[in-house]
């Protein structure tokens, strides 16, 4: 029986084309944690990650005859970066969708920076409809970390008004991105296409 873990990816993907699923476990092994933590601090949801994490493995063993992947950990990172897009989508809590699109946003930045220019330039667009009021208590709030007391105080408002307006504003940000979403995933899509995807 060979040593599955020293093996090289190209080597334990090769393998599993040859339906070996012992090098799935190996790859299952060597992979699933780091992605896992991932998805985890991009969606704050563990049980969430861990649906997304398997649900790529699943793909990657399901489709393997079909796969062409040269740099078998950058397209399970990137796998799983669509797959967080896909479950941003499906979020109905408007805190939730802010907090975790600014999440992944981040993560953008520094691995999809094409992806991010489109998400950042309608994320703006979105933000500069919003009434001047709802676009100034928001970015307190989000960019300059101020609580809703504290905006209150400085705004002269009450705290269930600053409540209200953050509120409203991210459910417009949340509907706004909606009809977006179906070019975001494209641009995603595309660049897994780029890693020959599965």
């Amino acid at each position: 029986m060979p040593a599955y873990s020293t093996h090289t990816d190209e080597q334990l993907y090769e393998m599993l084309q040859g339906d070996d699923q012992e090098a799935f476990t190996e790859i299952y092994q060597r992979y699933w944690k780091v992605l896992y933590q991932r998805a985890s601090a991009m969606l704050h949801d563990g049980q969430l990650a861990q649906d997304i994490v398997q649900e790529v493995f699943i793909s990657l063993w399901n489709r393997r005859h079909e796969a062409q992947i040269e740099k078998l950990a950058a397209y399970l990172h990137q796998a799983v970066r669509f797959q967080e897009l896909k479950a941003l989508h499906r979020l109905q809590s408007d805190t939730a969708f802010y907090d975790r699109l600014a999440s992944i946003t981040q993560d953008l930045i520094h691995h999809e920076p094409l992806l991010y220019s489109e998400m950042e330039r309608i994320v703006r667009t979105l933000l500069d409809r919003l009434p001047e009021d709802q676009r100034r208590i928001l970015r307190m709030s989000r960019e300059e970390g101020l609580t809703y007391r504290q905006i209150a105080e400085k705004t002269g408002i009450s705290i269930k008004t600053v409540e209200k307006k953050i509120s409203l504003s991210l459910r417009a940000i949340r509907k706004g991105m909606d009809g977006s979403f179906p070019l975001i995933l494209s641009l995603a899509l595309a660049a897994q296409s780029g890693l020959r995807h599965l």
